[in-house]
């Protein structure tokens, strides 16, 4: 419990989560002297968290039980999934750079800014869910221990570790919100808000990119252009209903258009995973997955290294890019 507790304050540093948490912490400089509505926003962002991170283990646990093979960051392992969050990035994007606005048309009247139309509750409810979502590809530090006890234990003590992490990736934003002396640490409102508010886009759209990878590597190329040639659409789709005069429902029309025949008619290619290659690797150090090799080399008194990693996960990325390739460890394997 206690190491999943540290290793959920750690997911705040970790680059999946970082820039959504500064989005959110930035919008309570537009809210000094607020006590009140800054303490009610701390705690809608922790009832996100932990009801996701719930959610998150029940759906694990569950589907443990009944023999499923899932671990942490399991919806990732869907195309469909991993697509809508780069629907979602996109969207977050778009809004942090100013090309829509989220609840403007209510509040503009009242000459708030445009941080904080998104700083109610349920935005900092669901920076919350979107925090533990995008949290799935990193694992911190004395994290994976925990995540994988939970898998073992009975289903409320798992349950308890994950309240634990979640609990633990929550604190730090709370604690700036309940915690007087912390606003005292943030700067003063002013124009530099809406520069960094546009500048937090571009991490956004840098998630994007990567999401874009990671679903080519699960379906194929061309599933990633038809899925960037959608957020383009929506984007332009976004961006005409913006617009004032007439000329702003034709181009909507248009947009929304090109986005419905792009799902309709090459939506499935998205979704189609292709068959695992089981033909021989290129590569002479490493060979496929196979089990009956696995099975001979211990007939044989050797040792097997196995590289068991996902696309979607940002440490076994790095790590094959920085110690699996590395021609040291290759040539003492």
């Amino acid at each position: 419990i206690v190491f999943a507790f540290v290793g959920g304050l750690i997911l705040n540093l970790m680059p999946c989560v970082f820039p959504i948490l500064t989005m959110k912490a930035a919008t309570l400089t537009g809210h000094m002297g607020e006590t009140r509505g800054a303490r009610r926003q701390g705690l809608a962002f922790l009832v996100g968290v932990v009801t996701s991170f719930l959610a998150l283990a029940s759906a694990l646990i569950a589907a443990k039980a009944a023999g499923a093979a899932v671990g942490w960051g399991f919806q990732l392992q869907s195309a469909p999934v991993v697509a809508v969050l780069c629907l979602v990035m996109l969207l977050t994007a778009l809004n942090l750079s100013g090309v829509f606005e989220v609840g403007a048309s209510l509040q503009g009247a009242a000459g708030s800014s445009p941080l904080a139309s998104r700083s109610g509750l349920i935005g900092a409810f669901f920076t919350g869910v979107l925090a533990v979502v995008v949290a799935a590809p990193c694992t911190a530090p004395f994290m994976g221990a925990s995540v994988g006890l939970a898998f073992t234990l009975p289903a409320w003590q798992g349950l308890v570790i994950f309240l634990s992490l979640g609990l633990g990736l929550a604190l730090p934003f709370l604690l700036a919100c309940w915690w007087p002396v912390a606003a005292d640490w943030l700067p003063r409102p002013g124009a530099w808000m809406e520069t960094l508010r546009q500048a937090l886009g571009f991490p956004m759209l840098a998630t994007v990119v990567w999401l874009l990878w990671v679903l080519g590597q699960q379906t194929s190329i061309d599933a990633s252009a038809v899925l960037l040639a959608a957020l383009i659409a929506l984007s332009g789709l976004v961006w005409a209903l913006g617009l004032m005069g007439g000329g702003r429902h034709v181009a909507a029309a248009v947009f929304a258009a090109v986005l419905v025949w792009l799902v309709w008619v090459w939506g499935p290619v998205v979704t189609r995973v292709p068959a695992l290659e089981t033909s021989a690797s290129s590569n002479a150090t490493w060979q496929p997955w196979s089990a009956a090799n696995v099975a001979q080399a211990h007939a044989n008194g050797q040792a097997v290294f196995i590289d068991f990693t996902a696309a979607w996960c940002v440490t076994c990325q790095v790590n094959k890019q920085t110690t699996l390739r590395d021609p040291q460890v290759l040539q003492a394997f």
